[in-house]
Formats: C-alpha cells, sequence, structure tokens
C-alpha cells in the first residue's frame, strides 16, 4: 500500500539533487523568493517549489567593440577595449541585474565614451594605462551594486584617419631632425673647445705648432711623392713677429 508512496518519495528525492561546481553558486528562490545560496558540492531542492540559478563566479571576459570618439581637441578616433570582471555576490548578480554580462560591456563603453571624449590626442596616445583606470574606476563603482567586480580593463587599439598619421610622421621627423641638429652642434661646441686647449697646449711647447703643422700636411696628400712642402725656421717666423710688434710700437 506504501510502495507507490516510497515510490515518489524517492523520485522526488532523486530529482531535486543538484551539483554545484567549484566555480560555482548556486542561487535558490522557493516560490520566487531567494532564499539562500548554495555552495559547491552536493545539494538538494525542493522540485517545483525551489529552484537554483548557478552563476559562474570565475574571472570573464568581455569585448567592447571599436567606438568611434571624439578628443576634446576634435579629432576622431577609433578605439576598442577589453573587461575583465567576475561576480563577488551570486544573489546579487541575479537580483539586482537582468543580465549582467551585457550591462558591464554597455556601462564600459559609455564610460569609454566618456572618458576619451575629455582628454587630447596626445594624453590618449601616452596615458593609455591612466586612462585604463580611470574608465575601470567608474565602471567599478557603478556595477558594485550588482556584485561584480570590475578587475581591470585594457585599451587594446587606437586607430588614427590616415590624414593623422601622416602629420604625427611628419611631425616625428621633424623632432628627430632637431634633436640631430642639436646633437650635431653640441658636439662641434664640445669639438672646438678640445681644439682651443690644444691650441694653447701647443703655442706654450717649442716647436709644438711647427710639429702640428707639418702632421697637418701629412696627412692633406697620402701619397708624399706628389707632396711639396716649403720648410720655414721657427726664427724667421719669430723675427716676423719681432718685426711686427716693433712696428707697432713705432706707430705708437
Amino acid at each position: 500500500m506504501f510502495y507507490p508512496f516510497i515510490g515518489i518519495l524517492i523520485l522526488l528525492g532523486i530529482s531535486g539533487l543538484r551539483i554545484v561546481n567549484q566555480y560555482e553558486r548556486g542561487v535558490v528562490l522557493t516560490l520566487g523568493r531567494y532564499t539562500s545560496t548554495r555552495v559547491p558540492g552536493l545539494t538538494w531542492i525542493l522540485p517545483g517549489i525551489q529552484r537554483m540559478i548557478t552563476i559562474d563566479m570565475r574571472i570573464t571576459t568581455v569585448d567592447i567593440p571599436q567606438q568611434e570618439v571624439i578628443t576634446k581637441d576634435n579629432v576622431p578616433a577609433g578605439i576598442n577595449a577589453v573587461v575583465y570582471f567576475n561576480v563577488e555576490s551570486a544573489e546579487s548578480a541575479i537580483l539586482n541585474i537582468q543580465n549582467y554580462t551585457v550591462a558591464v560591456a554597455q556601462y564600459a563603453q559609455a564610460a569609454l565614451r566618456d572618458v576619451i571624449g575629455a582628454i587630447e590626442l596626445d594624453s590618449l596616445l601616452s596615458e593609455r594605462e591612466q586612462i585604463a583606470q580611470e574608465i575601470k574606476k567608474i565602471v567599478d563603482q557603478a556595477t558594485n551594486s550588482w556584485g561584480i567586480n570590475v578587475t581591470d580593463i585594457k585599451i587594446q587599439d587606437i586607430e588614427l584617419p590616415a590624414d593623422m598619421k601622416r602629420i604625427m610622421a611628419k611631425q616625428a621627423e621633424s623632432e628627430r631632425e632637431r634633436r640631430a641638429i642639436i646633437i650635431r652642434a653640441e658636439g662641434e661646441f664640445s669639438a672646438s673647445e678640445k681644439l682651443a686647449e690644444a691650441a694653447g697646449v701647443l703655442s706654450k711647447t717649442p716647436g709644438g705648432i711647427s710639429m702640428r703643422t707639418l702632421q697637418t700636411i701629412e696627412k692633406i696628400n697620402p701619397d708624399p711623392s706628389k707632396t711639396v712642402i716649403f720648410a720655414l725656421p721657427i726664427e724667421f717666423m719669430e723675427g716676423i713677429k719681432t718685426l711686427g710688434e716693433f712696428m707697432k710700437e713705432k706707430t705708437k
């Protein structure tokens, strides 16, 4: 007599068994009301009365498709990004938002447009990591009530118009030329200082200027057979120098 009843209980007990994986949490609704959150392992619910929704607690990746954004200095740019987030509170992700994955992607897309639109192109290109952190902060604050934790946001690519790329290439080329001219001028200035010091040392050394003159003549033509050298004694040059000083004193 009790066999059908026992069979129904066994069938009810088996049909109510549920397995929650290690990376999941089970949100149980009893007659449509939230009653508990089940941890990983084997659990049981009352069929027909209770319903369990499993939530993946692992980090989820969502792509933000390329967005056409106008920067603060009126330069159009195509930007795409990736959002990394995970569920911290399974019950909040079920009860407070309909589809948290789509919601996070849409909110991150809107935040990206707002942040990029408030900065200039130079800042966008040079401060990519700081901009991503600012977007993450905005999205994280908004999704906190959904039980979502935004772990990171990465800006993948910044696409600029072809005309802007050509202008930036010319600017970079001009900058490199400017640096080359400055480096060359600094080298010439340093060389002139060293030459001045060398000339001072040679002038104080007897015969130093003559030796340097002979070395310079030797380097003019590597073939000595084609070189004609007119050598004048040092005394002759000193005599001309003395005569010049005498003439200056006489004119005074």
